[in-house]
Parts: C-alpha cells; structure tokens; sequence
C-alpha cells in the first residue's frame, strides 16, 4: 500500500515504553519518534497514555505530558487511586490498559495499521480482536533486554514485532546512549535516572509499573512488562 493512503496510528503505553528504554540503556526523543513514524504512513493520530497523581503539589511526570500535549500528541490520562496493601504501604494504583483497549477498538474501523508501544501479554486479545476487523497490528516492545519486556503470546499474535533495540538510532537522544544496568542481586536492575528530550523533567517517574509509592515514584515489586 502506498505510504500516502496507509493510516496509521500509534497506542503508547508510556509506562511500558519507559521501562523498555531504560532497559536498553536509552531515552527516547518523542519528537524524533513522531517524525519517524510519520513517514510509514498518514499518521492519523499518536496517543500517549499515562496515569497522574494529582494530590501532589508537584507531579514529575507533568512536564513531559504537558510537552508532548502541545507538539503532536493526544494525552490520555486519568487520576491515579490510592490504597493500602497488606503491609499497610500506601500505594497508588494507575494501570491505562482499559482506556489503550477502548481508543484501539473504536478507531480501528478507520485505520489500516495500528502501532501498539507495548509488551504487555494482556494486550494480546486486544491485537486479535482488531485484526479479525482486518488490520495490521505491529507490536513495538523488545526481547533483548533482561529479563525480555515483551510476552511470546503478544509477539506471536501480533501481525509485525518491531524490535525497540533496532530504532535507537531513529529515535533516541543524540548521545544519551548508555550501558543498561546491570540486574541486581533480586533480579531487578537498579534504578537510573532519565534524561529526556524536550522542555522535560529529568525526574519524570513513568517507569513501567502500575504501583506508585507514597511519594509520587511507582513500586517496584510489581511489573507489567511481560
């Protein structure tokens, strides 16, 4: 199909899509993201979900949303809820797969190729669902991190797997590129700090979990990586 009359649009599960970036060792450049993209196609829409805390007199993530809002993005967002678990941590919860699922679903009709920015097996349902209404379905995620951000099942269904690993040099920060940490001896990899492009905040915490601590950061003992 001619690029021109190819309408694409992407889902961006801006946890996850953190999470797999920092997992590679680099932070993505969402303007440069935008523009590659729309070269595949006729970009009809790129959507950015994210969950906000919104009790906190500052939200680190808010620059980040506030810039993309204004330079080709359409911001999904919704208030984060708060909980106590059984150890009697407060945690606040913020998972956007229902609101990814319902935006797919409705503009499928209009689209010819949907982007899905995230490894999530949930999603693979999802991904069948639209291609029985005869879409194309490219899952972005990575296997090349470790432990692999992105499920076999979600993998397998999708139409194309694009390999985040393979678009750093389309999409990252000039220069940012660094060494991916290390797993540490729980297994999980130590935190960096993220660097992004744009009037952002170095301290933005969308990290690829649902759970947030009392202090605005999200938990780590859970992932939806895979």
């Amino acid at each position: 199909m001619n690029n021109q009359f190819n309408r694409i649009a992407l889902f961006i599960d801006g946890s996850n899509l953190y999470a797999a970036a920092r997992a590679l060792g680099f932070d993505v450049d969402y303007k440069k993201l935008l523009e590659y993209f729309s070269g595949k196609g006729h970009l009809v829409r790129a959507l950015y979900y994210t969950a906000l805390i919104e009790d906190q007199e500052y939200s680190p993530i808010r620059p980040l949303v506030d810039w993309l809002d204004y330079n080709g993005y359409t911001m999904v967002t919704k208030p984060t809820k708060e909980f106590t678990d059984a150890a009697g941590r407060r945690k606040i919860k913020g998972n956007m797969d229902i609101e990814l699922a319902v935006d797919m679903l409705e503009m499928a009709d209009n689209l010819d190729h949907l982007y899905v920015f995230s490894g999530d097996g949930d999603f693979r349902r999802l991904v069948e669902a639209v291609q029985r209404k005869g879409k194309r379905v490219t899952v972005v995620s990575t296997v090349r991190s470790s432990p692999p951000m992105a499920a076999d099942e979600l993998r397998r269904q999708a139409d194309v797997f694009l390999e985040l690993e393979t678009l750093i040099p389309e999409i990252s920060r000039s220069g940012n590129r660094r060494v991916a940490p290390a797993p540490s001896s729980e297994g999980r990899e130590d935190r960096q700090p993220p660097v992004l492009s744009g009037p952002q905040d170095d301290h933005y915490a969308d990290d690829g979990d649902d759970d947030y601590d009392a202090f605005g950061d999200y938990d780590d003992d859970e992932s939806q990586s895979a």
